[in-house]
């Protein structure tokens, strides 16, 4: 602000653009133009003293009649631009057409294409998942906390599983000793007892004791397993293969993002997995525990 007060003192005195240009080490097309921002708005040397820094900034270089941090055009619904345009069929041109028609001073081609292009770069790339009620129970089972028993000193490893109703999150999880088939169907057993019901399709990954042979189009279920879920009345789709890796850390996801209440006891059972835990070990199956 000191350079403008200094270029419209010089250019009161009658100093040329060139001259104030030199003197002040900017290039001349600048002096002109903050000259003729001060003349349209009526501002010449002396300035009024009343006059701030930033009062002097907002004159010479607001755009009236436009709210600061906004466009001076009418800007389309961006979100429903770039779900329309994954439509078969749809292309910018026809977008823009259309916002045209609704907004004839709007945006030309070039600037709507290259905003819609900036709006989807900044978007995250998630991907949604509809669950209705009840329909699908995720299951897991993969982590691992070591256990010390308070009495002999002995550390063992116990599993850890997890089960996530799709809907609401609900979370139910608990550590067995081992991945086998008992540990694996008893936890299921459980975890139905503990949801007071189930659901229609029961969602794990390739476990062995699950999943006796993993495939795109036909996995071939555990034979126990399938007599388990038979007596229950709920369906079993195996996790694609090559992607049950990942249900771990969707699991991990919703039970930490579960309300401040629960989080705690969620904590304990993941986030101590990198030191002992000393709890008495009676049976194997020696904690059930829900989220």
């Amino acid at each position: 602000m000191r350079q403008l007060r200094q270029m419209l003192r010089l250019a009161g005195s009658g100093t040329s653009s060139r001259e104030i240009a030199v003197v002040l080490g900017i290039a001349r097309s600048t002096v002109q133009d903050n000259l003729q921002r001060a003349a349209a708005v009526g501002l010449s040397w002396p300035l009024p003293g009343e006059l701030t820094d930033d009062a002097l900034e907002h004159k010479l270089f607001s755009r009236n009649g436009v709210k600061q941090g906004t466009r001076r055009r009418t800007e389309p619904n961006w979100p429903d631009l770039a779900v329309e345009l994954k439509k078969p069929g749809v292309t910018l041109l026809i977008l823009w057409e259309e916002y045209r028609g609704s907004h004839p001073d709007g945006y030309g081609y070039g600037r709507f294409c290259e905003l819609l292009r900036g709006f989807k770069q900044r978007l995250s790339p998630t991907m949604r998942q509809e669950h209705a009620a009840g329909d699908k129970v995720f299951v897991d089972s993969g982590k691992k906390i070591p256990i010390v028993d308070r009495k002999t000193g002995e550390i063992r490893e116990a599993e850890i599983f997890v089960a996530v109703l799709g809907a609401s999150s609900y979370t139910f999880a608990e550590a067995t000793w081992t991945q086998t088939l008992p540990d694996w169907i008893g936890s299921h057993v459980r975890m139905f007892r503990f949801f007071h019901g189930v659901p229609r399709l029961v969602i794990p990954d390739n476990l062995k004791s699950g999943v006796s042979r993993a495939s795109f189009y036909d996995p071939e279920i555990n034979r126990s397993y399938g007599m388990m879920a038979s007596h229950y009345g709920v369906g079993v789709l195996p996790a694609r293969p090559r992607s049950s890796a990942r249900l771990w850390p969707v699991f991990h996801w919703r039970i930490t993002s579960l309300p401040n209440g629960v989080w705690p006891a969620s904590r304990r059972i993941i986030m101590s997995s990198s030191r002992p835990s000393f709890i008495p070990c009676p049976t194997a199956s020696f904690v059930s525990r829900s989220i």
